[in-house]
C-alpha cells in the first residue's frame, strides 16, 4: 500500500550507465520504495518497469518529462498524474508530487555536471541557477515544501551548497528552522542538509556515497555527492534515522573488500534511501 502509515520511501541512485535494473528492483522490493529516482540510467524504461513489477509484484509508473532528459528518470508506485513537471531542464526536474492522502510537496531532482568537466566556480554558479528555478516553482505552486535530491557532484561544505546565492543549506536544524537568514538586508530561504550527519565515520554506514583517490596532496577520499536537502517546513516530516546510504542489497554487497564502492557489482555511487511521513 502506498505510503503505509503515512510513510513515503524514496530511492535515488546514480547507476553510472550500468545495467543495474535488477538490483534496483530488489532494493525497491526489500525497502518498500514508493519513488525510484535513477540517474545515468541507460536501461530501457520498459525493462526497468518490468524488473520492478517482477520483484515487487506491483505496477510502477514512469513519470515522463516534456524535456528529453538523458540523466534523470523517475518511477513511482502511483500514477504519473500525481507527479507533474513544474520546472524542467536537462539537469533538473522539479515536480509537484501530490499523491492520494499525502501532504503535497515539490520534488526537485538534480544531476550536476561532474568535477571532471566543471570547475568549483562553475558548479557554484549553477547552484545559483538551480536556486532561482526552485524559487520560481515554489511561487507557482504556492508553498515551500520542497525536497531536493540527487547527485550534486559537490560536497555539503562547498560554496554552492552553503552560500546564500546558492542553495543556502545548513547542517543545523536549529538554524534551518529560522526559515530565513539575512545578508545585506536581503532574505534567503534555508534548506536543511541532514547529509552532514552521515559524512565520515560515526554512522553504521559508509562515510560517503562516492570514493575517489586523486593521488594529489589534498584529497577527501570519501565524498557526499549524493544528497537530500529539505526546506524547514519538511524537517518534522523526515523520520529520525530515515536516511540510509545503502551498501548491501540482499546478499549482494555493493562494496569492495577495502570498503569502497564496487563498480564491478554496482555503481561507483552508493544508493541513497530516505523516508518521509507525509
Amino acid at each position: 500500500m502506498l505510503g503505509s502509515n503515512g510513510r513515503m520511501v524514496f530511492l535515488c541512485w546514480n547507476l553510472n550507465k550500468r545495467p543495474l535494473n535488477q538490483l534496483v528492483a530488489d532494493l525497491a522490493h526489500s525497502k518498500q520504495v514508493d519513488v525510484v529516482i535513477l540517474l545515468e540510467c541507460t536501461v530501457a524504461t520498459a525493462e526497468v518497469l518490468k524488473s520492478l513489477y517482477t520483484a515487487t509484484g506491483e505496477v510502477f509508473h514512469y513519470s515522463n518529462s516534456p524535456v528529453q532528459m538523458k540523466t534523470i528518470r523517475v518511477f513511482t508506485r502511483f500514477s504519473h498524474q500525481f507527479i507533474r513537471p513544474v520546472e524542467e531542464s536537462q539537469r533538473y526536474s522539479i515536480r509537484h508530487l501530490a499523491a492520494p492522502a499525502q501532504t503535497d510537496l515539490l520534488l526537485a531532482v538534480v544531476h550536476f555536471p561532474s568535477k571532471l568537466y566543471w570547475t568549483d566556480e562553475s558548479q557554484a554558479q549553477e547552484c545559483n541557477v538551480l536556486a532561482r528555478m526552485i524559487d520560481s516553482a515554489e511561487k507557482r505552486i504556492g508553498h515551500f515544501r520542497t525536497i531536493l535530491v540527487g547527485d550534486l557532484n559537490m560536497n555539503p561544505f562547498e560554496k554552492g551548497i552553503v552560500g546564500t546565492m546558492g542553495l543556502n543549506a545548513t547542517m543545523a536544524r536549529s538554524e534551518a528552522l529560522k526559515e530565513l537568514r539575512t545578508v545585506q538586508r536581503k532574505h534567503h530561504r534555508f534548506f536543511y542538509n541532514p547529509m552532514w550527519g552521515h559524512f565520515g565515520d560515526g554512522q553504521n554506514s559508509p562515510p560517503g556515497t562516492y570514493h575517489y583517490d586523486n593521488h594529489q596532496h589534498v584529497t577527501y577520499f570519501w565524498n557526499m555527492f549524493d544528497q537530500v536537502l529539505v526546506r524547514p517546513s519538511l524537517i518534522r516530516h523526515m523520520e529520525t534515522n530515515g536516511i540510509q546510504i545503502v551498501d548491501r542489497i540482499g546478499a549482494v554487497s555493493l562494496l569492495t573488500a577495502d570498503g569502497t564502492p564496487d563498480a564491478s557489482v554496482g555503481s561507483d555511487h552508493l544508493p541513497l534511501l530516505f523516508r518521509m511521513r507525509l
